[in-house]
Formats: structure tokens, C-alpha cells, sequence
């Protein structure tokens, strides 16, 4: 008789953003098959549904929020249901987030600060309410998904790149304030680079590249296109590489690692 595989995640509840679809649905079904119960939380709500479906079609279990990561009554929601549905929080993946590409002379105020309310106030409406039910279980793992736009830049994505960068540093100070309250709970961010998820369908201010005829693409809509240009390993990514990142740093085999950057990204920022 073969022995039951342990899992990684076992009793842990896990809270991914932006789990219906992507990368953070990648994530969501890993780290139920690691052992964890997950609360799903999206504003697309049949797709979040239909991935409930599948983690508990696989036996595991999971549950699903609509959720706006910008507004904070929806925050005090998700996490008052996550509570009264799992009785607590031990992992939270902050992974919502939007991309508006253009000059920055052409992007209107309230572009700038619809992406600064999603991509950022959301990862910062995280910590504010995740934290305390975190707290009351003993600690656990957050786990910011950030860009490697944040590490150098892109010319046609600058607002994102500052949304990035601000993900990136709010990171680095959370893992200082929640190591200094000595409260258990490890706080990491991990830089995709061209990964093939819905993001490049809704890419906003996408400058149009190639011949121009029929066939010509969005280049900056073309993962395929992008990693044969720029990332040296020659192919783009798969949101399995970065829900394999995710787990690394949700787990207990990261138990030291707090304040770092991982960076997923086949060589792109080593160019």
C-alpha cells in the first residue's frame, strides 16, 4: 500500500485576488491541491464560480467572493465570509491587478488612479484587513504579485510600472513592520515577466506593431512575439511557473525567506 502524500499546505486557508482567471486561478488550483481550503475573490464572478467548480471537483475545497480589491467595504466582506466560512487566514495572494500601456502625455487622471486603486490601494486594503484574522491564527505568508516592469521599467507601461514599483517597496517595509511585531507572518513578492495569461486581451493603449496588413498583431498583445524578442530563454511563461512561486513562498519551506523578490521571468531582467 503506497503512503497518502503529505501536503504542503494541509488545514492552511489561503485567500487568492483575482483567482478567476490566470495567474491567480493557477494559483488558486495549486495551492487547493497543496492541502489549503481557498477563498477565491474576483469581479468576474462566473469565472471565479467556475473555479470553485474545479478545485472541488478535484476534492478539495474551495469558496468564492465577488470582489472589487479597490474598495475596502468589499475587503471587510471577504475577509468577515472567509472567517465565518474557514475560521481563519493563513496565506493571502495579493494578485488583482490591471495594465494601461501609452504615453504618459495621452493617460487621463482618472486612468492613473483606476490603476493606483487596483493595482496598489488593493494590495494595501490587504494588509490592512487580512492581517488581524492572520494575526489570530499565529501568522502565515503574504505574497505580492508585482512585474518585473517594477525592476526595469517599460517605456509603454508607465503607470503600471509605478504601480509595480510601489508593490514592490510597500513589500519590502511590510516584511520590516510584521517582522518587528514579531506577529509570524513572512511577506514576499514575486516579478513575473511575459507570461501567457488574459491580461494581454485587455491591455488598454496597446500601440499596434507589424506590417499593418490583416494578420499584423498587438505586439505588446502578443506574448509569443514578445519572449522571442526579449526573453533569453525564448519562450514566454505559463501561470503554472508562478503559482509554483507562489506555493514556494506560502509554505513552511520558506520559513526564513521574508522581504524578498523572486523574480520568474526566463532571464528577461538579466539581459
Amino acid at each position: 500500500m503506497s503512503e497518502k502524500r503529505i501536503r504542503k499546505l494541509d488545514s492552511k486557508v489561503a485567500l487568492v485576488t483575482g483567482g478567476a482567471s490566470g495567474i491567480g486561478r493557477a494559483c488558486a488550483r495549486l495551492l487547493a491541491q497543496e492541502g489549503a481550503s481557498v477563498v477565491v475573490t474576483d469581479i468576474q464572478d462566473r469565472m471565479g464560480n467556475d473555479c470553485v467548480t474545479e478545485v472541488e471537483a478535484s476534492g478539495d475545497r474551495a469558496c468564492y467572493f465577488h470582489h472589487d480589491v479597490a474598495n475596502e467595504d468589499d475587503w471587510r466582506s471577504v475577509i468577515a465570509g472567509t472567517r465565518q466560512t474557514y475560521g481563519r487566514l493563513d496565506i493571502l495572494v495579493n494578485n488583482a491587478g490591471i495594465a494601461i500601456a501609452g504615453l504618459i502625455t495621452e493617460l487621463s487622471l482618472t486612468d492613473w488612479r483606476r490603476q493606483q486603486a487596483i493595482n496598489l490601494d488593493g494590495v494595501f486594503l490587504g494588509f490592512k484587513h487580512a492581517l488581524p484574522l492572520m494575526r489570530e491564527g499565529g501568522g502565515g505568508a503574504i505574497v505580492n504579485i508585482a512585474s518585473t516592469a517594477a525592476l526595469v521599467g517599460s517605456s509603454n507601461l508607465v503607470s503600471y510600472s509605478a504601480t509595480k514599483g510601489g508593490v514592490r517597496a510597500l513589500t519590502k517595509s511590510m516584511a520590516l513592520q510584521c517582522a518587528s511585531l514579531k506577529d509570524g507572518i513572512r511577506v514576499n513578492s514575486i516579478y513575473p515577466g511575459i507570461i501567457e495569461t488574459p491580461i494581454y486581451n485587455t491591455l488598454e493603449g496597446a500601440p499596434i506593431h507589424g506590417s499593418g496588413g490583416a494578420n499584423s498583431k498587438h505586439l505588446s498583445r502578443d506574448p509569443d512575439a514578445l519572449a522571442t524578442m526579449f526573453v533569453p530563454l525564448g519562450t514566454k511563461g505559463e501561470p503554472a511557473d508562478i503559482a509554483a512561486g507562489v506555493l514556494y513562498l506560502a509554505s513552511d519551506e520558506s520559513r526564513y525567506v521574508t522581504g524578498a523578490e523572486l523574480v520568474i521571468d526566463g532571464g528577461l531582467v538579466a539581459r
